[in-house]
């Protein structure tokens, strides 16, 4: 499957988990089948915009954010440095993220004392 079904099928997940509903939750909530769901988060199915509608709606989120910086950032858009950091943290959780964050600035300021 391609890179943005993947990419996709993380989105759902981390927002799924992030409400703490189960794929069957989700499922019910946006009046498709877990299993469905199940194969679109494993990027084993393609997914229609009307589902995805369905999806985001029942997450709470528009289309426009559910994309929002879903793709990876371009070499050159910062330095490949900070564009690797931020394309790594893209597609996990907000807890990971944060996880991410609080090292980044453990290691950061333990180098500065």
């Amino acid at each position: 499957m391609s890179d943005l079904m993947k990419m996709i099928g993380g989105r759902i997940r981390n927002l799924r988990k992030e409400k703490g509903w189960s794929q069957e939750e989700l499922a019910d909530r946006a009046g498709l089948h877990f299993t469905y769901i199940g194969k679109i988060e494993r990027s084993e199915h393609k997914v229609t915009i009307e589902s995805l509608e369905k999806v985001t709606r029942a997450l709470g989120v528009s289309l426009e954010e559910f994309f929002h910086l879903i793709q990876p950032l371009k070499e050159g858009t910062f330095n490949n440095t900070i564009t690797t950091i931020i394309n790594h943290l893209l597609n996990r959780s907000v807890d990971d993220q944060k996880k991410a964050l609080h090292l980044l600035e453990f290691v950061l300021n333990w180098k500065d004392e």
